[in-house]
C-alpha cells in the first residue's frame, strides 16, 4: 500500500485533492489506521482515480463523475466521451490545448491498464552524478503545472551553460521534491551532467546524490504523455514488495526535435516493504 503523499506522487495529483475526493466519497481510501488516522491507497485504486479526473477534465461535476464511475462504465464508453470533448476544446481558446493533453494522457493510461509490460522494471543502483541546475518551484506534480516551469528551465540552463563555457557531458535530469512553501507545491530541479568543480552562482554545480536502489522504466515518447509508464511502474513496486522513497528522476536519454521520439528512463527510489 501507498501513503496519501506516495500516492498522490503516482497519480500526479495532489494531497488536498486525495482528500477532498475521499471527504465526497469520490475515491475511498483502502485502509484508514484507526489509531492514526493516516490514508493507505494501492496501485489498483490508480484506475478509479484515472477516471475521476479525466470525467472533471471533461466538465462533468464531481456528482455527476460520482454517478458515471459508481455505474462502471466501460473503457469504450469513456473513450467516445473523451472524444467528444477533444472536438469541443479543439474549438475553444488555446490556452485549453494543455487541458487536451492531459485529458488524453489520463485515457492512455485508463487504456494500458493491465497491457503494459512491466517485466523492463529493472532494480538497481545510482551512482552519483555531476550536474549543473536550475531550480523552480511548480503549482502541483500534475504535468500541466510541470510541463511550463521546467521546458523553461532547461532553455535558461543551456543559455547559461553556453555563456559560462561549460559543455554538457551526459545527459539531462529532471527531479521533483515537496517545496517548503506546501499547499502541495513542488520544487522543479532541472539538471545536465557536466564535468566542472563544484560552484554556486548564475549555474549552480552540484553532486547529485547516488540511489541506494531505484525502480527504473524507460519512457518512450513525449513527457506529455509519460502518465502511463509513470503508473506502470507505480503497480510494479506495490506488486513485487517495494515502497516509494522520493519522486521519481527523469533521465533524458535520447531527446530529438520530435519530442514524440524522445527516450527517458524514470528512477523512482525505492525501499523494501
Amino acid at each position: 500500500m501507498f501513503t496519501i503523499g506516495d500516492f498522490a506522487r503516482h497519480g500526479r495529483v495532489s494531497v488536498r485533492m486525495l482528500r477532498h475526493y475521499d471527504a465526497t466519497g469520490l475515491l475511498r481510501p483502502a485502509h484508514v489506521d484507526p489509531a492514526t488516522g493516516y490514508r493507505y491507497y494501492t496501485a489498483a485504486q490508480l484506475a478509479r482515480l484515472n477516471r475521476v479526473i479525466a470525467l472533471k477534465d471533461l466538465g462533468f461535476t464531481l456528482q455527476q463523475v460520482r454517478d458515471i464511475v459508481e455505474e462502471k462504465v466501460t473503457t469504450e464508453e469513456l473513450r467516445g466521451m473523451l472524444r467528444l470533448r477533444r472536438a469541443e476544446l479543439e474549438t475553444a481558446m488555446v490556452a485549453a490545448g494543455a487541458r487536451l493533453v492531459q485529458v488524453e494522457t489520463r485515457l492512455r493510461a485508463i487504456e494500458s491498464e493491465g497491457h503494459m509490460p512491466m517485466n523492463d522494471v529493472v532494480i538497481k543502483s545510482v551512482p552519483a552524478m555531476r550536474v549543473a541546475e536550475l531550480t523552480a518551484t511548480a503549482a502541483s506534480f500534475e504535468p500541466a503545472d510541470i510541463g511550463p516551469v521546467i521546458g523553461p528551465l532547461y532553455d535558461e540552463l543551456f543559455q547559461r551553460l553556453d555563456a559560462a563555457g561549460i559543455t554538457p557531458t551526459g545527459p539531462g535530469v529532471a527531479s521533483y521534491e515537496d517545496s517548503p512553501e506546501g499547499e502541495g507545491r513542488i520544487r522543479v530541479h532541472a539538471a545536465v551532467q557536466v564535468s566542472a568543480p563544484l560552484q554556486e552562482g548564475a549555474v549552480r554545480i552540484l553532486d547529485l546524490p547516488p540511489l541506494d536502489q531505484a525502480a527504473t522504466l524507460v519512457h518512450r515518447g513525449s513527457m506529455d504523455a509519460v502518465l502511463p509508464t509513470a503508473q506502470a511502474l507505480a503497480r510494479w513496486i506495490d506488486g513485487n514488495g517495494y515502497r516509494s522513497a522520493g519522486y521519481p528522476r527523469e533521465i533524458n536519454l535520447e531527446c530529438p526535435e520530435n519530442r514524440d521520439n524522445w527516450v527517458t528512463e524514470l528512477q523512482a527510489p525505492v525501499t523494501r516493504a
